[in-house]
């Protein structure tokens, strides 16, 4: 599903990633852990085609991604890949419904199939009785649920995590955590989650250990 060979990253001087390979299976769930500075989330965003590699290939459902052209690897990533981030990135002056919808919009999805979608993602958050309220109007862990919501509503193959459970209480990081393996066994996503949880990174098929900008296990 995702094949990284021979990725390097540096900022100005600093070596942030030294030559990463990595092979992801289709439907598997895997956690990315190490030190602050290990080159986690550097790694993350460039298997998200947020950021490129200075040298190195990236294939992912078997496109080669790192030959794309910049339109062609937007329409990628809005069709292919979903994100999760640490504060769940919501546009304040929208719904929870408008929210999940604006990724299918972006990808031309017409209005009455892209809210039918979002509210099914709703629904299978146990959240449709929110779907009218904005995000100051839901708590941490529902914030986290619509932004989950709103990764899947294009049906992505991969799904990328960095740190989402990192700013929920207990409660909400162990529902979240269940979760991801609900979805990936409803929906069949792979996921890729960086993360600073021992208790996620234990539950996830695989954990890939990283330091000083190496995989050193897994």
């Amino acid at each position: 599903m995702i094949e990284l060979r021979g990725i390097t990253k540096s900022f100005g001087s600093l070596q942030v990633l030294k030559g990463i390979d990595l092979d992801i299976g289709r439907k598997e769930i895997v956690s990315i852990v190490g030190p602050s500075g290990a080159g986690k989330t550097t790694l993350l965003q460039i298997m998200g085609t947020l950021d490129k590699p200075d040298a190195g290939t990236i294939r992912i459902d078997d496109v080669e991604v790192s030959r794309l052209r910049e339109k062609e690897l937007a329409r990628f990533r809005n069709l292919h890949l979903g994100f999760v981030f640490q504060f769940h990135q919501l546009l304040p002056e929208f719904t929870a419904l408008e929210n999940i919808m604006i990724p299918a919009y972006i990808a031309g999805t017409g209005h009455k199939q892209a809210e039918a979608r979002a509210r099914e993602l709703l629904e299978f958050m146990a959240l449709s009785d929110r779907a009218a309220h904005k995000p100051n109007e839901l708590s941490g862990g529902e914030k986290q649920r619509v932004a989950v919501a709103r990764a899947l509503v294009n049906n992505p193959a991969v799904v990328l995590a960095d740190e989402p459970s990192g700013s929920l209480d207990t409660q909400n990081k162990a529902e979240l955590h269940q979760l991801f393996f609900h979805l990936r066994d409803t929906f069949g996503q792979t996921f890729v989650i960086v993360t600073h949880d021992e208790d996620l990174a234990r539950l996830t098929d695989r954990t890939v250990h990283m330091t000083d900008g190496q995989v050193i296990q897994g």
